[in-house]
């Protein structure tokens, strides 16, 4: 069974997606730590980000720094933090932060819940800085 992650890749399930090319895809998490909280993941499913092939791990953090240059101006942050767990979803991903404080970093607070019409704001605002 796909995980929910190879279900957004292919569309199943909506998304706002932030960034994209043939190999990688990066989008906001629902349940963000803070505003701007972007997931980017592999387009191929692997549960475990080690099992990658060298090329394609070195690709995805290529990607995700492309991704975090597009963060920082787009949610006026001081820094992006950066968090590999992977227990939660079996698709390995890399979690971007947007921070001011390392408070925001910490998975333990409770989730913000953002209005969808906000979401979709700030996914179009990271958008328009990827490069």
């Amino acid at each position: 069974m796909a995980s929910i992650f190879s279900r957004i890749v292919a569309g199943e399930i909506p998304s706002y997606k932030v960034a994209e090319d043939d190999r990688y895809y990066a989008f906001l998490d629902i349940s963000p730590m803070s505003k701007g909280h972007t997931l980017v993941i592999p387009k191929h499913e692997v549960d475990y980000m080690m099992d990658l092939d060298e090329e394609e791990y070195a690709g995805l953090w290529a990607f995700a720094r492309r991704v975090a240059l597009a963060i920082k101006p787009a949610m006026q942050c001081k820094r992006v933090g950066i968090a590999v767990l992977g227990m939660e979803v079996p698709h390995c991903h890399i979690h971007l932060v947007p921070l001011t404080t390392e408070a925001d970093m910490d998975f333990r607070k409770p989730k913000l819940q953002v209005a969808p019409d906000e979401m979709a704001a700030i996914a179009e605002a990271i958008a328009a800085n990827f490069k």
